[in-house]
């Protein structure tokens, strides 16, 4: 028996990071007022890290957008599995060439896209679908805050995200 809505549960556990940051925040500014010394000295470094966990843990629940959704992604050894209801699709991490947000499908889909293979399409709202922050991340030149505005963007045609070569002519911009 929980005492715990889980539409409550849910909202907690979206924003995990960010309240460890927070308790991590409480334990360092009590270090400080309490005895200081040596615990003081760590306590200013629990503040910073908790600063630290607290941006790294908004920008992760931001690119949550639930659980439910079709299918089940999974990332294990720079692959990433994606098995639906419909379709499905494996690319590896390293050979992702573009990485676009899909808004005009219901839900939104992550398309990844790789050279000789077909196009992946993964809802935002699948199952797992969580871990493939990490991945985009890794991505070099990705920007993180670019990416989480446009999946909250509510853009009518899809958009893409990152490229690792331009696909498209010279003058013409990314966004």
């Amino acid at each position: 028996m929980s005492f715990i809505r889980p539409e409550a549960k849910m909202a907690l556990w979206r924003w995990r990071e960010v309240l460890a940051a927070g308790f991590v925040l409480i334990l360092g500014v009590s270090w400080i007022n309490g005895p200081g010394g040596l615990l003081g000295w760590l306590g200013w470094l629990l503040v910073a890290v908790s600063a630290a966990l607290a941006v790294i843990g908004i920008q992760r629940a931001r690119f949550r957008m639930g659980a439910g959704g079709p299918g089940v992604v999974t990332v294990d050894e720079g692959q990433i599995t994606y098995m639906g209801p419909l379709d499905g699709g494996i690319i590896a991490t390293g050979e992702i060439e573009r990485l676009a947000l899909d808004p005009t499908s219901n839900p939104a889909h992550w398309v990844l896209d790789q050279p000789g293979q077909p196009a992946v399409h993964i809802p935002v709202n699948a199952e797992g679908a969580e871990a493939l922050f990490d991945v985009f991340s890794s991505l070099p030149g990705l920007k993180t805050e670019q990416m989480l505005s446009e999946l909250k963007g509510g853009s009518i045609h899809p958009v893409v995200i990152w490229e690792r070569r331009p696909m498209r002519p010279p003058h013409a911009r990314l966004h």
